[in-house]
């Protein structure tokens, strides 16, 4: 069956027009350099900070939390190809000076970057 019609085959019509927050935008893919931002508008009169750039990480470490620069990305859950391009995403395994984290929040829609110190 083809996508967007009805069983009989013939066309959905689209009732309304999107409204801003509803629409679909490229995905913001955060990389390792010069920290760049990009503000987008929310649902309810919001703005979301995305990351486009970063290069420091508030790590938790000890039950305190250091800001710290990244090194590398070494290996990243999602798709081995991010971690080629040095991709920030959650669960990526990140090289930091205090040693290896992985990154716990979505750094491209909250416009920084949370990680957690791995025990090796």
């Amino acid at each position: 069956m083809k996508q967007g019609r009805k069983p009989t085959g013939g066309k959905y019509h689209q009732r309304r027009k999107k409204k801003l927050h509803e629409k679909q935008r490229q995905p913001t893919r955060t990389t390792i350099g010069e920290p760049r931002r990009k503000k987008t508008a929310g649902q309810g009169h919001t703005k979301k900070t995305r990351s486009l750039k970063e290069n420091q990480v508030n790590l938790i470490k000890d039950k305190k939390t250091i800001k710290t620069e990244i090194k590398n990305v070494i290996e990243t859950p999602q798709n081995r190809f991010f971690a080629r391009s040095n991709l920030l995403a959650r669960g990526s395994i990140i090289e930091t000076a205090e040693g290896k984290a992985r990154i716990t929040n979505r750094p491209s829609q909250e416009g920084h970057v949370n990680a957690v110190l791995v025990k090796e």
